[in-house]
């Protein structure tokens, strides 16, 4: 069926046959994008048309306008649509409202969302000058029937009254889309955006459109158009899949919009929409640069006219390195430069721009993009340097690199760039996508550079650490490779080569050995110096760390996590230094521990205490620590007769408690003479989840009634999670427990890594306990909504278990948490 013969279907039968022909349109597999879209407006304004005239029979200085995102002919599926009833105030007041609900009432018959007025061309422009939001509106408005002229004259004056006001209202409009940026966040990073409302989304790029009509300054056209219409489509696509007017991307709906578009997957899909979104911030950013430029050009100018007697000012440019000056705030070419005999001009431009904290002019990345030669291999030593002063300026680094890449010039120096661009991370511990992951992280070890003895290391370990992630397999493994041939390409000596590769493969080395295994047994600390290899690296994959950690998001550091991986730095420096680990022996008891154990020893039941600790706040680049102690969470200990079932019982009771478990260590007391019996002492760390932590007299009670079998734990937990209303959400991926082979000498260690959840660990506790193993230790590490906890578990006679043992309880344990 034809467009034409769609409308025919429409005008003849009325709302029915519009609602037909509507739907004829939508389920055509053949027409989409661009082309449906325009089909869809046209169709509603022969139907819209046909209302007016059957309605306006006599009426006179009338007209029907589409405005906002119906009058740029950008219907959506489930679009609502904005109409203005314009009249010249001289039909009967009654006439007109009867009129008006002739059109409006089939509108809401058939289910579609309306965005409705009645004015006077005054009473428009009126109220266009009070509501921002309804002047942006008018600046797009499409004449559908009745009189052209009264629609004509309505634009004329709203585009007048628009470029009178820009120096005025342009500060308005940018400071709205601050506002919302706030609200909403950076589509080109949120794994759910949303396509109008977020930053880079389709709001802002009709705000660029609003700044060019004000002929005060324009957005960068090159790719913008492109960048909008993916977005359309996509939001097309999320229309007809979901049925719903919504502009929210959902991760459960992204694998169908994906195949609504013909893409291979969601993750395809996303990289798309952040390309996009990022398209629109760039020109975003460069637009309000320009508007604030000119904006402060017309304020000054008048006094420097009468300063100068009336000649024209001209604009100072200060130098700043060779070929490289500022001008009027921004860093342009100077007029000697040449890209084209310069090769590295650009990083040379980047720095200077990133050290000056200034953006880099539009003009000058595009004419280096245009003109400049490539780089030759290796680097020269100069352009190996300007990359390091690129990545050591701090925050200012981010908009300077953002500008080179919206040009392409990063692919063009770093290749491998292309595979992490706009790649998203489906972790909910990470903000960013990959590749400004790996900017922030940068940024934040140029906080660091004071503490190691080779910052350039440090700087360019960070830009590559995760440069692994989308080719297959382990991403440290995949990048390690990458990382030697970056850094031979770019002019490091095959000893710093050998470097960076060692810090790109064990960038995640430290923090997960910190948090994952036992730091007292000595094969723990001899596989990690066996690993870095020297005091140098060391020191560089300390810094790299927490560079790291900082910039991937607020879950993925803290003062706990800071204490246990320099630890860990202490006993690894001392192994490389020659100092050898001596085999751990059972700590003597303390005080406070020995009178816990000779009590429960006594009453035959357990007894605990609570107490708070803190360490001094993290030191951030500088000389001493700054700011006051951080929580490190509370030290709970537990003396308890020695039994079965107190791992599973304890950790349920702290579950029930709603208290975090962060680390755990189990072990049998040797009490004094005189004293009988056998007493576990259970050392933990835990934190409450919100609130205040429980009283230590609750605590014992329900451990009391846990372990005496009377509290029904895992009743009680599966009672309150029925209590909450079930919210749709990700399918989270199976648990899988493994053994880790060869990491301890004095125990086995067994990991789990499941979708975190209440009454996880007393689940695992309760398994283990079935296995008949005894749990040494716990370590508990929760990343997100990602639980990867290590269990130091022994036989009943305190040896490692055999091969075949240990890979029985793994999977009997990998069963229970899929169940």
């Amino acid at each position: 069926m034809t467009s034409t013969d769609v409308r025919t279907e429409a005008e003849d039968s009325g709302p029915s046959g519009y609602a037909a022909a509507r739907l004829r349109l939508l389920q055509e597999g053949a027409r989409s994008g661009p082309p449906r879209r325009a089909a869809l407006a046209e169709l509603t304004d022969d139907w819209l048309s046909g209302l007016f005239d059957a309605g306006a029979d006599k009426l006179r200085g009338i007209s029907l306008v589409a405005v906002g995102g119906y009058g740029r002919g950008e219907l959506s599926p489930r679009s609502d649509l904005d109409l203005l009833l314009l009249h010249d105030g001289s039909a009967d007041p009654g006439a007109v409202a009867s009129l008006a609900d002739r059109i409006w009432y089939p509108i809401w018959d058939l289910g579609l969302d309306l965005d409705h007025s009645v004015r006077t061309p005054a009473e428009a422009r009126k109220t266009a000058g009070e509501d921002l939001k309804v002047q942006l509106g008018l600046l797009d408005a499409r004449h559908l029937a009745g009189d052209l002229g009264l629609t004509a004259g309505l634009r004329t004056a709203v585009l007048a009254d628009w470029r009178n006001q820009a120096p005025k209202r342009l500060p308005e409009l940018q400071e709205l889309c601050a506002e919302r940026a706030e609200r909403q966040g950076e589509l080109q990073f949120l794994l759910e955006p949303d396509l109008k409302e977020a930053r880079g989304g389709l709001r802002d790029a009709t705000a660029l459109r609003a700044v060019a009509a004000s002929w005060l300054a324009d957005a960068p056209r090159e790719g913008l158009a492109d960048a909008r219409r993916r977005l359309l489509d996509v939001r097309d696509a999320l229309h007809l899949a979901t049925g719903r007017a919504t502009d929210r991307l959902s991760l459960q709906e992204q694998d169908q919009v994906a195949a609504e578009l013909g893409l291979l997957d969601a993750d395809t899909l996303l990289r798309q929409v952040y390309e996009a979104a990022r398209v629109v911030s760039y020109a975003s950013d460069v637009t309000w640069r320009e508007v604030g430029r000119v904006l402060r050009s017309r304020a000054v100018r008048p006094r420097l006219r009468a300063m100068l007697g009336g000649g024209k000012p001209t604009a100072e440019r200060s130098p700043l390195a060779e070929g490289v000056v500022e001008q009027d705030g921004e860093v342009v070419l100077a007029r000697a430069a040449r890209p084209d005999r310069d090769p590295v001009l650009p990083l040379r431009a980047a720095a200077a721009a990133a050290q000056a904290g200034l953006p880099l002019s539009l003009h000058a990345v595009r004419r280096m993009a245009a003109g400049v030669r490539p780089l030759p291999t290796p680097w020269p030593a100069e352009a190996r340097e300007q990359l390091v002063t690129l990545l050591g300026s701090g925050p200012s680094t981010i908009e300077v690199w953002e500008a080179l890449e919206a040009e392409g010039l990063i692919t063009r120096l770093l290749p491998d760039w292309e595979r992490v661009r706009c790649r998203p991370q489906r972790n909910a511990v990470h903000i960013w996508t990959v590749d400004r992951h790996l900017i922030e992280t940068a940024v934040r070890a140029a906080e660091f550079t004071r503490r190691v003895h080779r910052p350039d290391l440090l700087l360019v370990s960070a830009l590559l650490h995760d440069i692994g992630k989308g080719w297959p397999g382990d991403h440290s493994v995949a990048g390690e490779i990458i990382a030697r041939d970056v850094a031979a390409r770019i002019g490091f000596d095959r000893s710093d080569v050998a470097v960076l590769a060692t810090l790109v493969r064990h960038h995640l080395l430290l923090v997960e050995t910190a948090t994952r295994r036992d730091l007292e047994d000595p094969a723990t600390v001899r596989s990690v110096a066996e690993a870095v290899g020297s005091q140098g690296t060391l020191e560089l994959l300390h810094a790299l760390t927490e560079a790291d950690a900082l910039a991937t998001g607020p879950a993925a550091w803290s003062s706990w996590r800071a204490s246990l991986v320099a630890d860990l730095v202490k006993r690894v420096a001392a192994v490389l230094a020659g100092d050898a680990p001596e085999e751990p022996e059972a700590a003597a008891p303390t005080a406070e521990q020995e009178r816990l154990a000779i009590e429960a020893a006594r009453t035959g039941g357990p007894v605990l205490s609570l107490r708070a600790q803190t360490e001094p706040a993290a030191e951030s680049g500088t000389e001493e620590p700054s700011g006051d102690p951080e929580p490190l969470g509370v030290e709970l200990l537990i003396a308890v007769p020695d039994q079965e079932g107190v791992l599973p019982a304890v950790a349920g009771v702290l579950a029930m408690h709603r208290l975090t478990v962060r680390t755990a260590e189990l072990r049998a007391l040797d009490l004094p003479d005189g004293v009988s019996g056998s007493v576990l002492l259970l050392d933990w760390r835990v934190a409450a989840e919100y609130g205040s932590l429980p009283q230590a007299a609750r605590l014992r009670a329900d451990l009391v009634r846990a372990l005496d079998g009377s509290l029904d734990i895992a009743a009680k937990l599966a009672e309150r999670d029925a209590a909450y209303p079930r919210r749709r959400g990700i399918v989270a991926p199976p648990a899988r427990v493994t053994v880790a082979s060869a990491a301890s000498r004095l125990a086995t260690v067994i990991e789990v890594r499941a979708h975190d959840a209440p009454g996880l660990l007393h689940r695992i506790g309760r398994a283990l306990e079935k296995a008949h193993v005894r749990v040494r230790s716990a370590h508990v590490s929760t990343l997100g909504a990602n639980a990867v906890d290590a269990f130091y578990v022994t036989g009943p006679d305190g040896s490692p278990l055999p091969g075949e043992q240990a890979a029985s309880v793994a999977r009997a344990l990998e069963d229970t948490l899929r169940e």
